[in-house]
């Protein structure tokens, strides 16, 4: 893939790697693992970027300007998560085949998000997919669904052109 790109040129993705970047600075904030006791591991941190992307991805869903942008943004995590397996040593012969596991795990989430901000809240979507069903201490499950609704009503708050501009609200 690498030579592809030097041959070919990496594809213009606009503002969505700085967007991706935001992300993951905030998925990887400490407070996610010290006060919410999401395991500070390389699955718990693949879990927490998994959880913002998906609030970011929800926000993005239904407007029309964003069709390209979040197509570019989830791109940006194909290519980070693609990085990152290679770093942990993950051969070319099975890449291909966890990234589509992790597309698929992103999906899950997006409709386990979805359907417990709609319903009865994200307790379980958030135990089932950020803890892997391992649930944390009451409080630091309440710290996780405290801030991922902050999260959401700060992306609500914000006008789409600011979002993708590459701005994710603080």
């Amino acid at each position: 893939m690498g030579l592809l790109k030097r041959l070919f040129g990496a594809p213009d993705r606009g503002t969505a790697p700085q967007l991706y970047a935001a992300i993951v600075a905030t998925g990887r904030a400490p407070h996610w693992y010290a006060q919410g006791d999401v395991p500070d591991t390389i699955d718990g941190r693949f879990d927490m970027i998994a959880a913002v992307l998906a609030f970011m991805l929800l926000r993005l869903e239904g407007e029309p300007e964003a069709n390209a942008p979040s197509t570019a943004l989830a791109e940006c995590f194909i290519d980070d998560m693609d990085g990152q397996l290679r770093e942990l040593g993950v051969g070319d012969i099975v890449v291909g085949k966890h990234m589509g596991k992790m597309m698929g795990m992103i999906g899950g989430r997006l409709g386990a998000y979805r359907e417990g901000l709609a319903g009865d809240g994200l307790r379980d979507a958030l135990v089932r997919n950020l803890y892997r069903g391992n649930a944390p201490s009451d409080a630091g499950l309440a710290h996780v669904e405290t801030e991922l609704r902050a999260l959401r009503d700060r992306l609500a708050a914000t006008p789409t052109p600011t979002i993708l501009a590459g701005e994710l609200p603080q």
